[in-house]
């Protein structure tokens, strides 16, 4: 909820803006909450940026600390579930992380099984860790939106954005990794000239309309990580400001009769999303395989 010194806006700003670490250029004057210089720097200095404008100063080299951090710690946790489950794995009556990592990984083998029609060791570990990680990433839309950015606040953290997956940042770079492997098997599987000819003589085999074929096809080729990174911060990101527009509303049964409709609901995108960032990868891939 907004505070007494806090506009809708200003809230809402604060809400989507990420902790940002990078360097701030000589001169750069920084300023206080009410817009007053308190700082002109002699030299750049790298530091913690406290309002969007310092965020856009730092340019292309900063890091986005609260999406980095919170994307390797659900990547450590799911590491130790699935560790803990493979080690004290039983033969007899399974416990629950057991019982629930079977499914998961019985659950992504069937789709392997089903979509990828090449060999290869790589693909449903890889599927099983988008899923998961995906999934756990989103997950972390369903913490109250005010709960770890005040907390965060009260420690001295300026922003706090806990949903990795509402950062274009980090569904980019996921999706330049699936678009690296695609790359990558693409040209082991079919060769440098498999991989160029399918480039430039498809859909249609002749050499006059080789730029034709070159155009669509290369389009389509950037359109997979594109589609995949877009799809996926497009949905969590719509979900996060619908969140924080009903966190919004004064009157604490207004947000409750709200948002817990919205969070079930949401429940489902969550999973969705993860499912549909898995699936996508696993076909893509799958076409990298196919040498014609």
């Amino acid at each position: 909820m907004a505070t007494e010194n806090q506009t809708s806006a200003e809230y809402i700003q604060h809400h989507l803006q990420n902790l940002t670490f990078g360097q701030l250029p000589e001169g750069f004057e920084r300023v206080d909450h009410h817009g007053k210089v308190v700082e002109t720097l002699t030299d750049s200095a790298w530091t913690i940026a406290h309002n969007a404008a310092e965020a856009k100063a730092m340019g292309f080299w900063a890091f986005h600390l609260d999406t980095l951090g919170w994307s390797i710690f659900l990547g450590v946790i799911f590491l130790y579930l699935f560790r803990k489950a493979a080690i004290y794995a039983t033969s007899g009556v399974p416990g629950a992380l057991q019982n629930f990592v079977e499914l998961m990984v019985e659950f992504v083998d069937t789709n392997v099984k089903d979509t990828f029609h090449g060999r290869n060791a790589l693909i449903a570990p890889l599927a099983l860790t988008i899923f998961v990680w995906v999934f756990l990433m989103n997950l972390m839309d369903l913490v109250p939106v005010d709960w770890l950015p005040l907390i965060a606040t009260n420690i001295g953290i300026p922003y706090m954005k806990v949903v990795p997956t509402t950062d274009p940042n980090a569904t980019i770079a996921m999706a330049l990794a699936v678009f690296g492997l695609i790359i990558y098997y693409s040209i082991k599987v079919k060769g440098v000239g498999g991989f160029v000819s399918e480039l430039t003589l498809h859909p249609f085999n002749h050499w006059s309309l080789i730029p034709f074929n070159f155009l669509l096809e290369f389009v389509g080729l950037l359109a997979k990580p594109v589609s995949l990174a877009l799809r996926l911060f497009g949905n969590l990101y719509a979900g996060e400001l619908i969140f924080i527009l009903i966190a919004l509303i004064p009157v604490w049964w207004a947000q409750w009769f709200l948002s817990v409709p919205w969070a079930i609901f949401h429940i489902l995108i969550i999973v969705l999303q993860a499912f549909i960032f898995m699936m996508l990868t696993i076909v893509y891939l799958s076409m990298a395989h196919e040498d014609h």
